[in-house]
């Protein structure tokens, strides 16, 4: 018969210690994700090493338990849990149901009774038992059939404790673990012990003596401040080891039977990575295996095209534009569908193309063509040489603005969200991955035609939806518009300076070397500094420096160990720089060399216009909004985007603190209102009220206070958050926020009310009625609820930013127009506007864009716009 192995995990221990191993991640929309991450690094690793045949996640079911009837203060001490933490623990609770792996809490218990129960039984039912966790107070368990992994500072590396390892480490039995924690205490749970007892005294006497009992009847074969103290805290070593005692008589309401473990699907789990924006670990998991079956659909009518005809040609008609394949600025068009009062119509692509009436109507202003994605079907046509016109519905973007929440790739997944059948998803037509293809051309063409029969129909509902929340402009004269404005963009593309890239990549290869022959000097041999375990031999063994954490290989010299380490030794500091440098040459001057156009020599990013929750743009292949600037060897990469004409020049505009003047307008703040009407420095004068000094006595270190408070209220604000970000204690930062919101009471309304408004409307909205939605915000959770508060206070600030800087994109491309200037508006990013133009319209320029931006929208504060420009993007700044 085949072992039973039962695996149990401290979810809360193990969540914690993810949580702080790894840096503050986030995903798309906002999510910290670092300890979901961590857990499911944890979690494959422990179903990959351990095979279990049954398995659970112990909870923590909440601050009180029947240890605190017996000592009010225990677990007293501990600082309240970051909510960058708490609102991942829904996450993790959603992870482990979609791994299929059973969870479980009780009330009035800890996650360690329930372990030591459920540990119990499956050692009298004949099981092998795993307990991972990051407590050692789990060690008291262990024994012939029961090991205890017990993680380290990492997530990777842990120490498995059997009563062997406890007899070797402590020279005690596991029983006599609570004896220990009974004469010693736990600071980290508040159990006080005897005081003036350590480690070392407490195994002394236990080796001697056994137990804690066995010491106090043992007091007079003792002597001087020991006995006495043992006769002080007599009651506290007695009440210390029953507190320290797991009960493994826990009354749980789940046997062995319900927590039996078959596996899980990957499929299943890879929606939840791709919520997350797990991007290592959903290329793991998706390896492009076979897709469903498509489903069975009853047949839909339409004519395969065998000439293009003008009944086909009509104004009002649905326009599906099938770009296949993901790279679209190569533009990989399979074939046309138009759907109107004539009929259903596939048009194959070799058709369509060779057919002037065709062209005609596609580049027709005045044919109104609703469609899927307007800017990648613009694009994709340009590329073709067709100047798609007459957009006039676009069921992508009216989607997303009506929930931005909602993840779509596909036609048929809004159609699924709003009830309509017919429609195929594109995976089940093209396969994925390596096996993505085109399918034969009659099951194309009835693809494209069930997604022009799917369009059709969500335009008129979408609509209606539109005008019923009062979001209609928003997407009429905000997203329409630009969509067609960020086509040109990605079709215009950036000229990139080839060989300028590689001289930049020729320097950093030679500051490489130098760097390299630097460090080996420092080391006193040479050695592979890209290789973990050689450079964790060197650091810590060779030059002795302190490790902070191990993994399974080795030490652990991630960066932020290094960075912890920096003042130790000067190699530290040269690694650090090496990586810095070795990634700017990999990632940036060799990932850019490969997206430059081989006709056009530019780069054509993509915008992602309906991806983010606040309505941010963001861009792929390449992003150019993440170029690091930090290093000046990573500002110096804008000097190779430069002008498409020679002698023309790079234009760059950005707003200045838009969203703090953003937040000022909103909450109509006194004190952050006169700072921008008087054009003062506004971290300057945030140090003044929150320090309550002058101007003259406000310090570099209290504006650095100021600025990291200021922008962190934009972006949700939290105790823990801000201690690291200044380096300061929890209790620090909160003294900080508290003096910050009593100065500026107008903030402090503003986060009050925009969070009861939510809770009574379930969305907050931003200036140009742009939604959020947020269910979360009456959730009985205090997890979900407390992120859902934060998201609140900070999306119509960000979104309304947004908003802002859009509508200045879209006066300014009809400013260019309308005055037939030769100026071209070419990237956005972030609060900044970007235009290659000719020396002679430098002036107009001048004005014109700092009027335009300025007044895109009305605040009651002023924004403020400055700008450059010279040869390059480097020489605009």
């Amino acid at each position: 018969m085949a072992s039973k192995k039962l695996v149990l995990i401290d979810g809360n221990s193990i969540a914690y210690r993810a949580f702080f191993a790894l840096p503050l991640l986030n995903n798309d929309k906002g999510v910290h994700t670092n300890a979901i991450y961590g857990f499911t690094m944890i979690l494959m690793r422990i179903l990959e090493e351990e095979q279990p045949t049954h398995m659970l996640v112990a909870f923590d079911a909440g601050k009180t338990t029947f240890r605190h009837k017996t000592y009010s203060e225990y677990k007293g001490g501990r600082q309240k849990t970051p909510p960058e933490l708490s609102e991942q623990f829904p996450f993790i609770h959603e992870l482990l149901d979609v791994y299929k792996i059973p969870r479980y809490q009780l009330e009035n218990y800890e996650a360690d009774d329930i372990i030591g129960t459920l540990s119990k039984h499956a050692e009298k039912d004949g099981f092998d038992v795993k307990i991972i966790s990051g407590d050692k107070d789990l060690t008291q368990l262990a024994s012939e059939h029961v090991t205890i992994s017990i993680t380290k500072k990492g997530i990777t590396e842990v120490d498995s404790y059997t009563p062997e390892f406890v007899k070797e480490k402590y020279g005690l039995t596991p029983d006599q673990i609570i004896d220990m924690k009974g004469l010693m205490g736990d600071s980290s749970d508040n159990i006080p012990g005897v005081q003036g007892i350590g480690e070392k005294t407490a195994i002394k006497l236990l080796k001697e003596y056994g137990t804690v009992e066995n010491v106090l009847e043992s007091l007079d074969q003792l002597k001087g401040k020991l006995k006495e103290r043992l006769e002080t805290h007599r009651d506290d070593a007695i009440m210390s080891k029953e507190l320290a005692t797991i009960n493994r008589d826990t009354p749980i309401t789940i046997s062995l039977d319900d927590i039996l473990y078959s596996g899980y699907n990957p499929q299943e789990v890879l929606p939840v990575f791709r919520e997350l924006g797990f991007k290592t670990l959903i290329d793991k998991f998706d390896t492009g295996s076979e897709t469903d079956e498509p489903e069975e659909i009853e047949d839909l009518p339409f004519t395969a095209a065998e000439e293009i005809t003008d009944e086909m040609l009509v104004d009002d008609s649905i326009f599906v534009v099938e770009v296949w394949n993901e790279n679209y600025h190569r533009s990989d068009i399979a074939g046309f569908a138009i759907i109107n009062e004539n009929g259903r119509f596939y048009l194959p692509y070799g058709l369509a193309m060779d057919s002037d009436p065709f062209r005609k109507w596609a580049e027709d202003e005045h044919m109104r063509k609703t469609v899927f994605d307007a800017k990648r079907s613009i694009v994709a046509m340009k590329w073709k040489g067709i100047e798609l016109a007459g957009v006039d519905f676009d069921v992508l973007l009216a989607s997303y603005i009506l929930d931005a929440s909602q993840t779509v790739e596909d036609v048929a997944g809004i159609a699924k969200m709003k009830g309509i059948t017919g429609a195929k998803t594109d995976e089940s037509v093209y396969s994925k991955g390596a096996k993505r293809k085109l399918p034969e051309d009659e099951i194309l063409a009835d693809h494209l035609v069930r997604k022009g029969e799917a369009l059709s129909k969500l335009s008129k509902i979408l609509e209606k939806e539109l005008r019923e929340n009062d979001q209609y402009e928003l997407y009429h004269d905000l997203e329409m518009p630009l969509a067609i404005i960020l086509g040109k963009m990605e079709a215009i593309g950036v000229k990139v300076d080839v060989n300028k890239l590689k001289e930049m990549g020729a320097d950093l290869g030679q500051q490489l070397q130098a760097l390299e022959n630097k460090i080996h000097g420092l080391a006193g041999e040479s050695f592979n500094i890209n290789s973990p375990k050689q450079l964790g031999v060197i650091l810590f063994e060779k030059l002795g420096l302190p490790p902070v954490k191990k993994t399974k290989t080795g030490y652990s010299t991630s960066a932020d160990v290094l960075e912890k380490l920096a003042d130790r030794h000067e190699i530290v500091e040269q690694i650090l720089l090496y990586r810095q440098l070795g990634k700017l040459q990999s990632t940036y001057i060799e990932g850019l060399l490969k997206v430059v156009h081989e006709d056009t020599h530019k780069v054509h990013t993509r915008f992602n216009q309906a991806l983010t929750q606040t309505g941010r743009l963001s861009s792929t292949d390449p992003n150019l909004q993440n170029i690091p600037i930090r290093l000046e060897e990573g500002r110096k990469i804008r000097e190779a985007f430069v002008p498409s004409k020679e002698g023309w020049v790079i234009f760059a505009a950005d707003y200045s603190q838009i969203e703090l003047r953003v937040l000022a307008h909103i909450a109509q703040d006194k004190n952050l209102m006169e700072a921008f009407r008087n054009d003062m420095d506004v971290h300057t004068k945030t140090a003044m009220d929150v320090f309550h000094v002058e101007m003259d006595e406000v310090t570099s270190n209290m504006r650095r206070q100021a600025k990291a408070v200021n922008f962190g209220i934009v972006y949700g604000i939290s105790d823990y958050g801000l201690s690291q970000s200044l380096g300061i204690t929890r209790k620090e930062a909160a003294e900080f926020i508290s003096r910050y919101l009593e100065s500026f009471d107008g903030v402090k309304e503003y986060m009050d009310d925009i969070v009861r408004d939510a809770k009574q409307k379930g969305y907050v909205s931003t200036l140009l009625q742009r939604r959020r939605y947020l269910p979360e915000i009456t959730s009985r959770n205090f997890n979900l609820r407390s992120f859902a508060e934060r998201t609140a206070m900070n999306t119509p600030i960000q979104g309304s930013a947004a908003d802002i800087i859009k509508k200045a994109m879209i006066d300014m491309a009809r400013e260019l127009e309308e005055q037939e200037l030769q100026s071209n508006l070419l990237l956005q990013v972030h609060d900044e506007l970007i235009f290659e133009a000719p020396p002679e319209e430098i002036e107009i320029l001048k004005k014109l864009v700092p009027q335009v931006m300025e007044h895109a929208v009305e605040l009651d504060v002023p924004l403020k716009v400055d700008y450059a420009y010279g040869d390059s993007w480097y020489d605009a700044k």
